[in-house]
Parts: C-alpha cells; structure tokens; sequence
C-alpha cells in the first residue's frame, strides 16, 4: 500500500453528538490494526454540509491525535467556505467539480483561480481539484497552481485492487483538446 491513500466521507449531519461521533472515531481507528493499514494513509474528506463547529472542530483534532488527515469536500459550495478552512486548518481542500467547472467557462478562469490556490496553499493545504473533464479544466487547474487532480479526462474511477499502470500520464497529450485521448484502461 505504499505511496496510496485511502479517502473516506464524513458527513456532519448524521452524527451531531459528539460523545457519540468520537466513539464511532475511536472504534474505527481501533479496527485499522486489524487490516494492518497506518492511520497516516487515511484522509477524511469533511463534506459540505452545516453542522455544530464545535462538534467539527473536536473530530477533527481526535482524527489528527491518531494520525489521520482531514480533506474539506466540495470547497465552494454549502458550507465548505474559508470560514470552515479556517476552523479545521484541512490537509487537502478538494475544489468542487461542478464549482470549477462553471468558473472554467469564464475567459478569465487562470486569473481568478491562481490566487484562490494560492490563499489555500498559504494556509498550508493541498489543493486537489475535482471534475477535470477536458483539457480546459487541465489548463486552468494546471496554470493555477494545484496540487492534486481528479476528473474522467485523467482517468476513470477504478474499483479498490484494481490493477493499475503506474506510468505518469503525458500532460501534453491531455492538454491538447483536438487530440483523442485514450483513457488507459483501454490501452493495448
């Protein structure tokens, strides 16, 4: 498993206790021994709905106590805002698809995207951007400095154990928006 992470959901709303949301924590930091996985290969990925900040807040740091790292989901919508990125201080901001997918439609996407990457990086947070579905979407995320990139024109999403190949994806074939490319699931 070395160089993979695993990322995992948390929704705020189905658990607003907070006696009750650090138990099931607890319990399944306690399970990852039995699957011989380290805390340190799990992100939690924080969504964007509302929900008690303190509760939030105090998950957050019983998840970094046992070494997992925390991810806002679909930053730029619902409740996913500086003011949360502020409170949880997130490992990895993943930037709303259909967010960035609207701003890429504007002529000047790079130039308002860029110092967005660049505030959330200052914070000390990688930025992954989701829903990269054309080589505009690329550009834009690519010119604007982020870190991660997640979308259906880099690869499709692959069941857990697929096999996989580990060659680096050529960034000049993707940018090029006249070329085919051929998702390497169906290379020969």
């Amino acid at each position: 498993l070395e160089g993979l992470t695993l990322f995992f959901n948390y929704n705020p709303m189905i658990n607003d206790h907070l006696g009750r949301a650090l138990a099931e924590i607890r319990l399944m930091t306690r399970h990852l021994g039995d699957f011989e996985l380290e805390p340190a290969l799990l992100v939690c990925e924080i969504t964007e709905q509302a929900a008690d900040d303190h509760v939030l807040a105090s998950l957050v740091r019983e998840m970094r106590r046992d070494g997992i790292r925390i991810a806002i989901d679909d930053f730029g919508t619902g409740h996913s805002t500086e003011a949360r990125i502020k409170l949880l201080a997130p490992d990895i901001v993943k930037i709303d698809g259909a967010w960035f997918g609207a701003l890429c439609r504007h002529a000047a996407a790079e130039r308002f995207f860029r110092p967005l990457v660049g505030m959330l990086q200052e914070r000390g947070a990688k930025v992954l951007v989701e829903g990269i579905e054309n080589a505009q979407h690329l550009r834009v995320a690519l010119e604007g400095g982020a870190d991660l990139l997640q979308g259906f024109h880099l690869a499709r999403p692959a069941l857990a154990g697929t096999i996989f190949k580990e060659e680096p994806l050529s960034v000049d074939a993707l940018l090029d928006a006249g070329n085919k490319v051929v998702p390497l699931h169906q290379q020969r």
